[in-house]
């Protein structure tokens, strides 16, 4: 966490205004050992923060970070080892610590302290288990789950890699469904990891039996099944209430971003339209254990909710994988907007947003636009270009820093 040492930043920017009660707002972060930042403090105010600064730099690094005040892998889904800052052959022999992000956030409900980073029992590139352990901090309490940092604030991003969203397979449109459930339901990366565990764990099951040619322990797979019916229920539910929330608020956004409809497919959601929850559980727990030899030949699970896929259109009808590339992001950024409105509306307070290289693909008037949300929305939002002049309309509202080579400075105009 932040001690009075540290409050002063490696590169002191003072915040040109302080939060406003209510919003969420990063006001202190330090990084210590992560990606290309050997240490790098920051005091900022509520506004947003606009970073600029050549290709490799250090912008998606300092948003990654901040992906991780939330649960999960971070905005790459990098593991935790890859994450430790590449030591110079001169630092070669020094002990390293791990990475490190801690930040005081102030929300609704007053400030947070959050400090997060790699388990430090694990050496740097340790290929073993404690190389992926996550040590999360919250007001200098250690927390038993990752899962707790949702309950303290939301965190959504946009990145480049997410323009081909609508282009390429199921996963990343479920991975991209599930952060924006996380925002308005923290309890689900709970029953997402448990899910995706019990799979794991079922489908070594299967195949170990499969490669010994022996029954697996009957038992013990009832009892994953049990498990998957009991979590895959609850995503699905989640995920469907949150689609059909969603869709509402994207209709009624407001020009110049399309507004986008959204559906949710998949055959345990397709259940829940016509029987209650724990009638789908069973049926889920049924169909699963009818499915053992074929899931077994196969590595996987042919039913459930990671089978599941999002779907969007424009208000028209047309399947954003058909639109242009421009109106795919366009569509991206209404969807997230959408969200961050919604859980303001739900949860009290909004979002923070992390948009990375945002300005791509968008046109003058949608790129004015965005940047008019940005202001009045009450979560901090941060975004980051190759060129400052992009953001001209922030100046005097935003903060301006540039990066280079893993250092900040203010922005020069």
């Amino acid at each position: 966490m932040l001690n009075a040492a540290q409050e002063v930043p490696a590169h002191p920017l003072a915040g040109t205004r302080a939060a406003s009660p209510g919003r969420v707002a990063v006001t202190r972060l330090r990084l210590t050992d992560f990606r290309n930042y050997r240490e790098v403090g920051l005091v900022l105010g509520g506004e947003p923060v606009v970073l600029t600064g050549a290709n490799g730099a250090g912008k998606t690094n300092l948003l990654e970070a901040l992906s991780f005040l939330a649960p999960g892998r971070g905005l790459r889904g990098a593991r935790l080892a890859e994450i430790d800052r590449r030591r110079a052959a001169a630092e070669a022999t020094a002990t390293s610590g791990g990475w490190a992000v801690a930040a005081v956030i102030g929300t609704r409900r007053g400030k947070v302290e959050i400090g997060t980073g790699r388990d430090l029992g694990s050496a740097a590139g340790d290929p073993g288990p404690g190389a992926e352990r996550r040590i999360v901090r919250i007001d200098g309490v250690p927390a038993k789950s990752q899962a707790l940092l949702g309950e303290r604030v939301g965190v959504l991003w946009l990145t480049p890699a997410m323009d081909r969203l609508f282009l390429e397979g199921p996963s990343g449109r479920r991975r991209f469904l599930d952060r924006l459930v996380l925002a308005l339901d923290p309890a689900h990366a709970a029953h997402v990891g448990a899910y995706e565990q019990a799979l794991r764990e079922r489908s070594r099951l299967l195949r170990d039996a499969l490669l010994l040619n022996r029954p697996a322990d009957p038992a013990w797979l009832a009892a994953l099944e049990q498990v998957l019916a009991e979590r895959g229920v609850a995503v699905a539910a989640g995920r469907r209430e949150v689609v059909r929330l969603l869709d509402r608020a994207c209709a009624e956004g407001e020009r110049p971003f399309p507004r986008g409809r959204l559906t949710l497919m998949g055959v345990v959601e397709g259940w829940l339209d016509d029987m209650p929850a724990l009638a789908a559980e069973a049926k889920l727990a049924a169909a699963l254990a009818a499915g053992r030899r074929e899931d077994a030949q196969s590595g996987g699970a042919a039913i459930g909710p990671h089978r599941s896929d999002l779907g969007v259109a424009v208000a028209n009808g047309t399947a954003a994988g058909l639109a242009s590339t421009g109106e795919q992001k366009a569509l991206l950024i209404s969807i997230v907007l959408a969200q961050a409105r919604l859980r303001r509306a739900i949860r009290g307070e909004a979002p923070l947003l992390l948009l990375d290289e945002v300005a791509a693909h968008l046109d003058a008037g949608r790129r004015a636009a965005l940047l008019a949300a940005l202001v009045e929305l009450e979560g901090q939002a941060w975004v980051t270009g190759t060129d400052a002049a992009l953001f001209a309309a922030l100046r005097g509202r935003a903060r301006f820093l540039s990066v280079a080579a893993g250092t900040l400075s203010p922005t020069v105009f």
